[in-house]
């Protein structure tokens, strides 16, 4: 049976969901591989291309009223065609005369070619009538409308009726070669009309929908895609995004339900026990926030409930410490705690800095261990053969109550005695079935941290982590020292010049010093291991020009443009790499006798730890890295960071960046180089350069991180575009829409909670395992 015959059969008949037919059966193939190129292969993903966006035209007017500045729509009938040939380039000017009977008004449009003169002289003859929707300005004295939407009244259409048509709201859908918006529209009212209310199932019951005030969703559909008023359109939007909110926070409520219904092993805490002797041997105070926050970790991992939380905090608040905390107390109970890192630098750092806030509470079984002390060991795909064994073995027997890895951890033959807690740290940088590979390990299981280094927004927490409860951390550790922040113009050469002499002399006092670029070497297309750019913007002068090209325009002439010659663009930017900045640091007077490091993603594991050991003893100093020390790794003496090519990278991974300096007593500086050019007084700076003055203006990684989300849009946090689409969300909108997922939030929890597995609701049900088909839900999961 062909794929898009698939369906129901009864009696020799397949019945097929009228929403799963294909477009190829739908519309023929030459149309359905024109819709394929937008990612839409069945009616239901036509029926879900919503119109990018909505025009409302207003009340109608007549002639006699019409002003300059003003935009109007007016219903008249052609006088008049002329033309003439532009007196410089090629293309006429078009001049249309229409009247009301009482009073004309010209339309001007510049055609690029003889055959579009043409083509609006057939289309547009002495008598027709017509609607014209523009804005009037002036000319010579004259009023005018300069490339106005024209459309044609059917003739056979009473005054009314051509008014009410007139005023329904103009939609915009995205469009691609061959199909046009128009066209779009029509195909998919087309589609709309064949169906009942019965063949559209709503997800959201009708209890809920009630509630909130909102259309049910046959109604919400055929009002956005054919609405009679733009209120019409708008009341649509509104259910279809509250519809949207709330199948993702069913999912993750249903997440949460089958998380719960598999109970853990409770992980009291033990008095006089690791974890006591361990807070008892700190030589500082732990915050307030560290201390609630521990408080309800604690109260979880006691509970047969897995623990399923999210600690997410400011740079250097303390969350390793928070985890310790929680792993120690497992350990108490008997259990193991696994902790999960994303690169092996980042893992090794765990290990070390682990085991030197345990001391002596780390060497179980070894002379000068302390009673009752644990073992904490090292998982990692680059060890020797007989390392990997002795650690294997202690995990298996229980002696290593912590374990630390990167993805080593998740392979079959990695076993633990008895997994009680899963540290997952920098969640992003794994997806659901990995996390729950390690999760699969434990007898019961285990309860589940998820450590962020990134400041994640309110709402994003909701859309993203939405099966995860959320701790913040916001106080920071009293003793930190300041960090300044300054955005270095590249090409001014007495900034950078003292920018290298402040290395130097921080170098002279025993500091350290991060030098950060985007590649590893010069080579085109290859990036650091962890280097995630932003897309230059098109305003800035250092981005690569684009290619200009006409985009289908809604008014009879298409917009014109023009196009670049070969050869005319600007050449692509080279980037500042590891390998060509260590050379060149070399050679700088300044810098002269400093011994300077290179680390980066091609390293070998021992060549990794050898670059972090000497930049830690001081041997190497100066340390020219990719973005693989953006989180965790952490040298107390450090006390400069230099970022080049700072434009390329978002807001958050500068903070993060800039967070692996002032971590100690000494005060840091933190310079953000960039090519791009400042604006001129009264001038604008351009996005990407807003961008880094936004990040020189504060340390608040929350502020940071809300503007981050502002800047990028949905589709470049939640992730990846789907299905041919640029983001998983349609109408839903994390930066303005909180209020939407609360409420989606709180209902679907209410009903999840009464219906955990949803067999009373089918058409949710339904549309969840639609939401998060093939990767969408490691998708979700990643954030």
């Amino acid at each position: 049976m062909a794929a898009d015959e698939t369906g129901e059969r009864t009696g020799g008949v397949v019945r097929r969901a009228p929403l799963d037919r294909s477009l190829r059966l739908a519309l023929g193939d030459s149309q359905a591989k024109k819709f394929a190129r937008l990612g839409l292969v069945t009616v239901r993903d036509l029926l879900e291309h919503y119109p990018r966006r909505a025009v409302d035209p207003g009340e109608l007017t007549d002639l006699s009223k019409v002003e300059v500045g003003r935009h109007v729509m007016v219903i008249v009938e052609i006088a008049s065609l002329t033309s003439r040939q532009r007196r410089a380039g090629r293309g006429a000017v078009v001049t249309i005369e229409v009247t009301d009977g009482t009073r004309r008004l010209p339309l001007v449009y510049f055609a690029p070619h003889q055959g579009r003169v043409a083509y609006l002289e057939q289309r547009l003859p002495v008598g027709r009538r017509v609607t014209v929707d523009g804005k009037v300005g002036m000319n010579n004295g004259r009023l005018q409308i300069v490339h106005p939407r024209i459309d044609v009244v059917d003739s056979g259409l009473s005054d009314a009726e051509i008014e009410a048509q007139a005023q329904r709201p103009r939609l915009f859908y995205g469009q691609t070669r061959g199909l046009t918006s128009e066209h779009i529209g029509a195909t998919l009212r087309g589609q709309l009309d064949r169906l009942r209310d019965s063949d559209l199932p709503d997800p959201v019951p009708f209890e809920v929908r009630m509630s909130q005030g909102l259309l049910g969703h046959a109604t919400a559909l055929r009002a956005l895609h054919e609405p009679e008023t733009f209120r019409d359109f708008l009341a649509a939007q509104d259910a279809l995004r509250f519809e949207e909110a709330f199948v993702l926070q069913a999912a993750m409520a249903r997440r949460r339900a089958e998380a719960a219904a598999d109970p853990a092993t409770a992980r009291p805490t033990r008095m006089q026990g690791l974890l006591d002797a361990f807070d008892a041997s700190l030589p500082f105070v732990l915050t307030v926030g560290q201390l609630d926050v521990g408080g309800v970790i604690s109260a979880e991992l006691a509970g047969t409930v897995p623990m399923h939380r999210l600690l997410q905090g400011e740079v250097g608040s303390g969350k390793t410490l928070v985890a310790l905390r929680a792993m120690l107390q497992v350990v108490d109970a008997g259990g193991q705690a696994a902790l999960l890192a994303p690169t092996e630098v980042l893992a090794a750092q765990h290990e070390r800095s682990i085991r030197a806030m345990l001391g002596p509470l780390a060497e179980g079984g070894m002379l000068g261990g302390a009673d009752d002390a644990t073992r904490v060991v090292l998982l990692t795909g680059s060890m020797s053969a007989g390392q990997r064994r002795k650690a294997l073995a202690e995990a298996a027997g229980g002696s290593a109550g912590i374990v630390i890895g990167t993805h080593a951890l998740l392979q079959e033959h990695v076993q633990f005695a008895d997994l009680g807690l899963v540290v997952v740290d920098e969640q992003h940088r794994f997806g659901v079935e990995q996390r729950d590979a390690l999760r699969a390990k434990g007898r019961t299981a285990p309860h589940l941290l998820v450590m962020t280094a990134t400041p994640i927004p309110r709402t994003v927490a909701m859309t993203i982590f939405g099966d995860l409860e959320v701790s913040t951390l916001r106080d920071v550790p009293a003793g930190r020292a300041a960090v300044e922040t300054f955005v270095v113009p590249e090409h001014n050469e007495r900034w950078t010049d003292r920018m290298w002499q402040r290395v130097a002399e921080e170098v002279a006092q025993g500091r350290r010093a991060y030098v950060v670029c985007p590649r590893i070497s010069a080579s085109a297309g290859e990036a650091g291991e962890d280097f995630t750019a932003v897309d230059p913007d098109p305003d800035d002068a250092a981005a690569p020009a684009a290619p200009l090209g006409a985009a289908g325009a809604p008014s009879a002439i298409p917009a014109v443009s023009g196009h670049a010659d070969d050869g005319e663009h600007a050449p692509v930017r080279e980037l500042a790499s590891v390998e060509a900045v260590v050379e060149r640091l070399r050679t700088l007077p300044a810098l002269a006798g400093v011994p300077i490091g290179a680390l980066h993603g091609r390293l070998a594991a021992e060549e990794k730890e050898s670059a972090m050991a000497a930049f830690a003893s001081g041997e190497t100093p100066v340390l020219v890295s990719t973005t693989v020390v953006e989180v965790g790794v952490d040298v107390a003496e450090a006390s400069v960071m230099v970022v080049l090519d700072a434009d390329r990278f978002g807001l958050s991974q500068l903070h993060q960046l800039r967070g692996r300096i002032g971590r100690g007593a000494l005060p840091g500086v933190c310079f953000a180089v960039s090519p791009l050019p400042f604006p001129g007084r009264n001038e604008a700076p351009s996005p990407s350069l807003e961008r880094l003055l936004t990040f020189a203006g504060t340390r608040d990684g929350f502020a940071l991180a809300e503007a981050d989300l502002v800047q990028r849009r949905e589709g470049d946090v939640l992730g990846a575009a789907q299905h041919g689409r640029g983001s998983t969300l349609r109408l839903l909108r994390v930066v303005t829409d909180e209020k939407v997922i609360v409420a989606a939030r709180d209902a679907a929890r209410a009903l999840v909670a009464q219906d955990p597995t949803l067999a009373e609701h089918p058409d949710l049900a339904a549309a969840i395992e639609r939401t998060l088909e093939g990767d969408r839900e490691e998708f979700l999961e990643r954030g």
